[in-house]
């Protein structure tokens, strides 16, 4: 019969430790939210745009497509050259 508050054998390791990688150390890019530099470099980039006259319906698929890849560690730049990309047609 096995006994609950028993603890481990100390040649196996305990199962909570998780596998040593070297990968963990790089930040992920993608956390879900935009940071408060990226927030106001996106607000300064839609500016330019309203000055040049984009419609309220442009401006808003815009900047959800910005927001978009903005979040997954893109610079407003890179951003905005992956939306203004042609789509290969097939």
């Amino acid at each position: 019969m096995s006994s609950y508050g028993s603890s481990p054998s100390p040649d196996s390791p305990p199962e909570n430790s998780p596998p040593a990688s070297p990968k963990k150390a790089t930040p992920k890019k993608s956390s879900g939210k935009m940071s408060d530099k990226q927030k106001a470099d996106l607000k300064k980039h839609m500016e330019k745009h309203k000055k040049a006259g984009m419609s309220a319906s442009e401006m808003k698929s815009h900047r959800m497509k910005m927001m978009v890849r903005m979040r997954k560690g893109m610079s407003v730049a890179k951003a905005h050259n992956d939306i203004k990309k042609p789509k290969s047609s097939k």
